[in-house]
C-alpha cells in the first residue's frame, strides 16, 4: 500500500469562492492506479501555513501532490514555502526561464518581468515542463524515509495535463502496484440516499462502494481490488439499481440516447417550452447527431405552440400551457411535422415565479410520442430555476431512453 496526500493552495479555495476540484480528480486518478488516499489539505495564501502543511504532508506520506501557488504574483508562495519547509534555498533556473519565455514567444508577446519569479525553484528540484501554460512544475525528494512532492499549477486544465504527462509515468516507474478497477454506474432520477440504501451490504473484502452526486446524475462506483471477480458484482449492482442505470462505464445520457437511436435507424425531434432548447443542445453535443436528430422547436408562447407544433388553442385555454394535454400535443405535433420516429415535448414552470397553488414552481409535464403511442410524466421538482431546468432536461432524455 502506497499512501498519498494532496495539498491544494489558494485563498480562493479557503474563502469558498472556488471549489477544489483538483484534489478530487487527483484522488480518483491515483486510487484507480492502486494508491491509497490519506489527507487532503487546503491552505490559503499564507507562507507559514503552506510551509507547515508541506512539512506535515511529507512526514505523513511518501507521495504528496501539491497544486497552486506557482504563479507570478506576490500571493503565489508555494515555492518559497517549500524551500523554507525543507531548508533547500532557491535559485533561478535557466531551463525554467527559457520555457516561460518560449511560451510567451509562441503567443507573440514579450514576457512580463514578473514572470521571472516562476523560474525560481527550490535547489535540487527536477523541472516538469508545462506545455499548456506558463508556470513550470517540479518535484523534490525530502526527508528520511524519502517523500516525493510534486508541485503542479492550480489551473485545472494545466494540472491535469501535467499530471498525466509527468506524474503518472514517474509513479509507474517507481511503483509496481496492481491497479484497482473502478466500475461506474451512471444513474438518473435516483437520489443519492436511495442509491445507498439499494447498495447496502455490497461492501466487502476487496470491494468498496462509492457515490458521487453530479446533478442531474448519481454515480455509483465499485472499487475492486486486484483478483476480485467483477462480473457477479456488476450483475448484482445492475439488479439493485435497475432501470435508473443508463450506462456502465459509458458516456453522457445524450450519447446513450443517440447510440440507441442510431442502432435502430430511428430519429427524434423536440418541442420545448420551459427548457428552451436545452434538450436539443444536449443531443447535438453528440458527434454524428445529424444522423438521428431531426430538429427542435422552442415554443415559449402559446401562439408558437399552436403555430409550430399544431397544439389546439382550445386545449391550452381549457388546461393551461403547463398540462398533460399540452405536453402530449407538443410531442405528437413535432413528431408529425418533422416526420421523426419520436417526438419529445416538455412544458413546465422552472421558477422562481409563475407558480400557483395548483401548479407550483417545479411542475413539469413531459411526453414522448412514438410508433406505439404517447407516454406522459409529471414532475414536481424542488430546486431553484437552474437545477429545475437541468433535471427536466435529463429526465426528459431518460424518458426517451426508457421508451427506446
Amino acid at each position: 500500500m502506497v499512501r498519498f496526500d494532496v495539498l491544494s493552495q489558494g485563498e480562493e479555495l479557503v474563502s469558498g469562492s472556488t471549489t477544489d476540484t483538483n484534489a478530487t480528480w487527483i484522488c480518483a486518478e491515483l486510487r484507480e492506479r492502486g494508491f491509497t488516499a490519506g489527507w487532503i489539505t487546503v491552505v490559503g495564501d499564507e507562507l507559514d501555513g503552506i510551509r507547515d502543511a508541506l512539512a506535515q504532508a511529507a512526514r505523513r506520506a511518501p507521495l504528496v501532490i501539491c497544486t497552486g501557488g506557482l504563479g507570478p504574483t506576490s500571493d503565489d508562495l508555494t515555492t518559497e514555502a517549500a524551500a523554507s519547509a525543507f531548508q533547500l534555498g532557491t535559485v533561478e533556473r535557466p531551463d525554467a526561464l527559457a520555457q516561460i519565455e518560449a511560451r510567451y514567444r509562441a503567443r507573440n508577446r514579450a514576457m512580463p518581468p514578473a514572470n521571472r519569479k516562476q523560474a525560481v525553484l527550490p535547489i535540487g528540484a527536477t523541472l516538469l515542463e508545462n506545455h499548456w501554460g506558463t508556470a513550470p512544475g517540479y518535484w523534490i525528494d525530502v526527508g528520511e524515509p524519502t517523500s516525493r512532492l510534486y508541485f503542479l499549477p492550480g489551473v485545472p486544465s494545466e494540472m491535469k495535463k501535467m499530471f498525466s504527462h509527468h506524474v503518472v509515468p514517474d509513479l509507474l516507474a517507481r511503483y509496481s502496484l496492481p491497479p484497482r478497477r473502478t466500475i461506474v454506474f451512471r444513474c438518473v432520477g435516483l437520489a443519492e440516499s436511495e442509491a445507498a440504501q439499494r447498495m447496502a451490504g455490497m461492501d466487502g473484502p476487496g470491494v468498496i462502494v462509492g457515490y458521487r452526486a453530479h446533478l442531474p446524475e448519481i454515480h455509483v462506483k465499485l472499487h475492486l481490488d486486484p483478483g476480485v471477480e467483477a462480473e457477479p458484482l456488476i450483475a448484482e449492482t445492475q439488479r439493485r439499481l435497475a432501470e435508473y442505470v443508463f450506462t456502465i462505464d459509458g458516456g453522457p445520457l445524450a450519447a446513450v440516447v443517440g447510440e440507441k437511436l442510431a442502432s435502430r435507424g430511428e430519429t427524434v425531434a423536440t418541442a420545448e417550452s420551459c427548457t428552451a432548447g436545452r434538450i436539443a443542445a444536449d443531443l447535438t453535443t453528440v458527434p454524428g447527431a445529424s444522423a438521428w436528430f431531426i430538429g427542435g422547436a422552442v415554443v415559449y408562447s402559446n401562439a408558437e405552440k399552436v403555430r409550430q407544433c399544431g397544439v389546439d388553442a382550445a386545449v391550452i385555454e381549457e388546461h393551461g400551457a403547463v398540462s398533460e394535454p399540452v405536453a402530449r400535443s407538443l410531442a405528437e405535433g413535432i413528431r408529425t411535422r418533422t416526420g421523426a420516429t419520436w417526438g419529445l415535448g416538455v412544458t413546465g414552470i422552472a421558477g422562481p415565479g409563475g407558480g400557483t397553488a395548483e401548479k407550483p414552481v417545479g411542475t413539469v409535464h413531459m411526453a414522448v410520442a412514438g410508433p406505439n403511442g404517447t407516454t406522459h410524466r409529471r414532475l414536481h421538482l424542488p430546486f431553484d430555476r437552474a437545477r429545475n431546468l437541468q433535471m427536466t432536461t435529463a429526465l426528459a432524455l431518460d424518458m426517451l431512453r426508457r421508451q427506446l
